[in-house]
């Protein structure tokens, strides 16, 4: 048994290895629709897209953010003949008319192949510390506002028979963890939604992803970790953490994924988890079933130095007081 699982590891390892290998990004001719782009993940992938010669445009509510991200983009195109748009919306709130900035946005820079829905906001706090508006907030803007901003662009991809969708969820999309109980719900709806949403749009040639990025270094979570409780800052010092240029990176690099991961550890939860989803290929499916038994161990063991950690920290709350 020990060998088999020593071979399961190696091909485990020998494998995310193959797909760590760069490959040159080209986006020419493309036009890329980037929610919450202008600042973290969302403004690096804007950038990585104007560098590989894509059309860009950003969605974001801050307009001073906009235009400053908009001149970041601008000064990285790959040709001159690149056009880098900016529409100042708050994708919170419902009963918007996010179609008419898709029409703007198609009409001066041509039709939209993929839709990045990045625009998220993330509190971890407690559910008992968690107000009914901090819960609204998140389900609006993460979950909802992807799905406001999809309908406006789905219609007419369909009607070209051509796109993709991206939604950008979190690894805490995949499993919860202490503190994130507002947050791990919005995300974990959006991998619902594309799952169902694949199965609508696959005979319109249309695409769909699911980026799973870890903590990643953006002035979100910059914000986010200045009230995190103690239990979820001492779990999160044993993941990865990653820039918002590598995310962007990883994601942008689709071919024709269903889960797109950052690391080994993101590589290796979303195949444990990847029960009902798309395989991207038979190569993947061959490693999901080789590997999910030993990986689902492996995350059983992590979420019990979790449960130690939590049992740790009460302890000492209980010796302070």
């Amino acid at each position: 048994m020990i060998i088999i699982y020593s071979i399961i590891i190696l091909i485990s390892v020998n494998f995310y290895l193959y797909l760590k290998k760069k490959r040159a990004l080209i986006l020419d001719n493309e036009h890329c629709l980037i929610t919450g782009g202008s600042s973290g993940i969302g403004l690096a992938m804007a950038i990585q897209a104007a560098k590989s010669g894509a059309n860009v445009t950003i969605v974001a509510r801050s307009k001073e953010r906009l235009e400053s991200a908009k001149e970041q983009i601008s000064s990285v195109t790959k040709s001159s003949k690149q056009l880098v748009l900016s529409f100042s919306e708050d994708l919170s709130k419902q009963e918007l008319n996010l179609r008419n900035i898709v029409e703007k946005a198609e009409a001066q820079a041509g039709p939209i192949t993929m839709l990045i829905n990045n625009a998220g906001t993330s509190i971890c706090h407690r559910l008992e510390d968690t107000s009914a508006k901090d819960f609204n907030n998140m389900l609006n803007l993460n979950f909802l506002g992807s799905v406001n901003m999809t309908k406006a662009v789905l219609p007419l991809m369909k009607s070209r028979n051509n796109g993709r969708i991206v939604f950008v969820s979190s690894l805490a999309g995949l499993f919860g963890l202490y503190g994130y109980t507002a947050y791990s719900g919005s995300k974990f709806a959006l991998v619902g939604l594309a799952e169902a949403l694949q199965m609508e749009v696959k005979t319109h040639n249309i695409g769909v992803t699911v980026s799973f990025p870890p903590d990643t270094d953006t002035p979100g979570f910059a914000e986010e970790i200045k009230d995190k409780p103690i239990e979820t800052k001492r779990i999160s010092e044993s993941c990865g953490f990653f820039s918002a240029e590598e995310v962007a990176t990883k994601t942008l690099q689709l071919n024709n994924k269903f889960m797109s991961s950052v690391g080994f550890e993101g590589w290796m939860i979303c195949t444990a988890c990847s029960g009902s989803t798309p395989a991207n290929s038979y190569l993947d499916l061959i490693i999901q079933v080789m590997t999910m038994g030993l990986f689902r161990i492996a995350l059983f063991i992590y979420l019990k130095q979790c449960d130690s950690t939590i049992q740790k920290c009460a302890v000492e709350k209980l010796k302070k007081n």
